[in-house]
């Protein structure tokens, strides 16, 4: 899909790689409905692309939120892409994680995707040629300690987009899915940046994530991987799952220093989720 030529609505545009991922696409000719919750963020992304941007401030969480997007869409005037691009992250050991935020991240990174994507294909279907982007993670493929209940979020949209690939390819919507690895924004806490700087877990600049998407999204690839050798690893997960059991069963010690939370007997601290805007850990 050529950008001058796009007309996108994106989720998560005030997370640190949806403004490069605005930035981007604008200056690709692109137009663009944001939607988010953060109003201020998104009139400031507005204001830097008079004529170019839209605004709906939603909680992509509650029903009447989800509807106030759909009618934006319908007065937007051809929407031919919907780009996925926010969700939530949490990372602590499952069984001192609470309930509630489990049940949070789920709805945002799941129920609600699937919900707003329910409500936009219509529009979709009104063009002819549309795209439907779901930006995942490379804890999509591949399941990791400390990142449980994260890691099922984004295996369920890995297989959310592929089923709804297979289920229009008799129509003019194509679904992609992009899967970043560690990316360097405000969505991974210091403990996390700390354990990959101590495992040499690699993780990219926004910027340089936000360029890949765009040229998926030019190029209308439908499944993109990011990073190596997390590349190899999503290959050799898939293929010999145990070799990659005993890589990170050498891992634990390290990843569980940095996921455990204090006891009861210690400083209390609740488990806290992050925003998240489609980076990934």
């Amino acid at each position: 899909m050529q950008l001058n030529e796009c007309r996108a609505l994106l989720t998560g545009a005030s997370g640190g790689i949806g403004q490069v991922l605005v930035e981007q696409l604008c200056a690709g000719g692109a137009k663009l409905l944001l939607v988010g919750r953060d109003n201020s963020a998104l009139e400031a992304l507005a204001r830097r692309y008079p004529g170019q941007i839209k605004l709906v401030c939603a909680d992509l969480g509650q029903r009447d939120d989800r509807h106030r997007v759909r009618d934006a869409a319908r007065r937007f005037g051809g929407l031919n892409c919907v780009i996925h691009a926010a969700g939530v992250n949490q990372f602590s050991l499952l069984e001192q994680q609470d309930e509630d935020a489990i049940a949070r991240l789920i709805e945002v990174n799941v129920t609600a995707t699937l919900q707003l994507t329910h409500l936009l294909l219509p529009l979709l279907r009104q063009q002819s040629k549309a795209l439907l982007v779901n930006l995942g993670s490379t804890f999509g493929s591949i399941g990791y300690p400390g990142f449980s209940v994260y890691c099922a979020s984004k295996f369920a949209l890995r297989g959310f987009s592929e089923a709804l690939r297979r289920e229009l390819a008799d129509s003019r919507i194509k679904v992609l899915y992009i899967a970043p690895r560690a990316t360097r924004t405000t969505m991974n806490s210091e403990q996390v940046v700390a354990m990959n700087d101590e495992l040499k877990v690699g993780m990219d600049a926004p910027a340089s994530v936000a360029t890949q998407i765009v040229q998926a999204i030019a190029r209308e690839r439908e499944e993109l991987y990011l990073g190596w050798p997390e590349k190899l690893f999503v290959r050799l997960n898939s293929l010999l799952p145990r070799l990659v059991d005993q890589a990170l069963r050498k891992q634990l010690p390290v990843i569980k220093r940095f996921a455990r939370r204090p006891t009861d007997t210690d400083a209390p601290e609740p488990p806290a989720i992050n925003p998240s805007h489609g980076d990934t850990p």
